[in-house]
């Protein structure tokens, strides 16, 4: 399917918000040669500061402006993971295609509804999953097509963060959606789905829920029908480093800060012997994202990896069942 223009076209991006990410957005437009064409935030005074910051020309007076406004193409959504489908909703209706932040919505009838209407409206919806878009990953993908690795037997992935034992911010308060899972552990499961031939079906978890009741820890069993395996564990109150290794019969790669990777390290069964791959650069992940995403509007939907998005939306969502978690938006 095309979805018009070509990928020389200089699209029009809107954010909606203006936090860490929206700021890193704006720099990636300018590593372009581009400039966010327009901002939409809850606090009105934020965004006029954001827009002085990035020269960036029209600022809206209600947030929900951003949707009604002709000259948007693209939205990319920055927000809280419970006010995602709200929004996603509205863009969506509106005919904008959107780059939504992780996790992309709460659980996966969400995601079915923003899929339905991107359907009928004929736009790209898309996660903004760096993983997905780090060189890193093509590479080890060829290499592993390459058949030099042997077949996949086990992924092994850690992701710990230090987050201060406060119950009213976004890490974990669940008025915000917070927790391990959608803030930490959707990274280690598209990881995890990047390399399997197949999605996981057997899925056996367990859990150590904060004070306010999300999941502040948590160990989590995987295994798909051609018998790949995955181990994942995730702390928001300890450190952990975001490391990954892929074990193979005929070798094992081993990758720190995957979220973002830029290097693997290759170490082969048979002999001991160890390559290094270097691809892409930490500093251009948004700006990776943003050519993909401009590259599915041109006719190639396929770049944004929709169906592994998708995946792993259902595990998190088979997950959370498990735990007996559910947010307020979904009681």
């Amino acid at each position: 399917m095309s979805f018009g223009g070509n990928k020389m076209k200089n699209y029009h991006w809107a954010t909606l918000g203006c936090g860490v990410i929206a700021n890193e957005l704006a720099q990636a437009m300018q590593q372009n040669g581009q400039n966010l064409y327009s901002v939409a935030n809850r606090t009105h005074s934020k965004a006029v500061e954001f827009a002085q910051k990035y020269g960036i020309k029209k600022v809206y007076d209600q947030i929900e402006d951003v949707f009604s406004d002709p000259e948007v193409d693209i939205i990319y959504i920055s927000t809280p993971h419970n006010t995602h489908i709200k929004y996603l909703r509205q863009a969506l209706k509106a005919g904008k295609h959107v780059l939504c932040e992780k996790a992309i919505t709460l659980n996966s009838a969400e995601l079915a509804e923003a899929k339905q209407l991107a359907q009928e409206n004929h736009v790209v919806l898309a996660e903004a999953m760096t993983i997905y878009h780090m060189p890193i990953y093509q590479e080890l993908s060829q290499i592993i097509s390459s058949g030099r690795l042997g077949a996949l037997k086990m992924l092994q992935l850690n992701f710990g963060s230090y987050k201060d034992y406060d119950m009213t911010n976004r890490f974990f308060n669940p008025n915000l959606a917070g927790g391990a899972l959608l803030d930490i552990g959707v990274y280690a499961l598209s990881l995890v789905r990047w390399f399997m031939q197949e999605k996981p079906t057997q899925i056996m978890s367990q859990v150590k829920l904060a004070p306010s009741g999300v999941d502040e820890q948590a160990g989590i069993l995987l295994q798909n029908d051609v018998g790949e395996m995955a181990t994942v564990a995730l702390t928001l109150h300890a450190k952990q480093p975001k490391r990954a290794t892929i074990a193979f019969d005929k070798g094992y790669i081993e990758i720190f800060d995957y979220p973002r990777g830029s290097k693997a390290t290759i170490t082969y069964t048979a002999d001991g012997a160890v390559e290094v791959i270097e691809a892409g650069s930490l500093a251009q992940a948004l700006r990776y994202e943003v050519n993909d995403m401009q590259k599915a509007l041109a006719g190639e939907p396929e770049v944004m990896h929709f169906d592994y998005t998708w995946d792993v939306m259902e595990m998190m969502t088979a997950i959370r069942k498990q735990w007996g978690l559910l947010y307020p938006e979904e009681r």
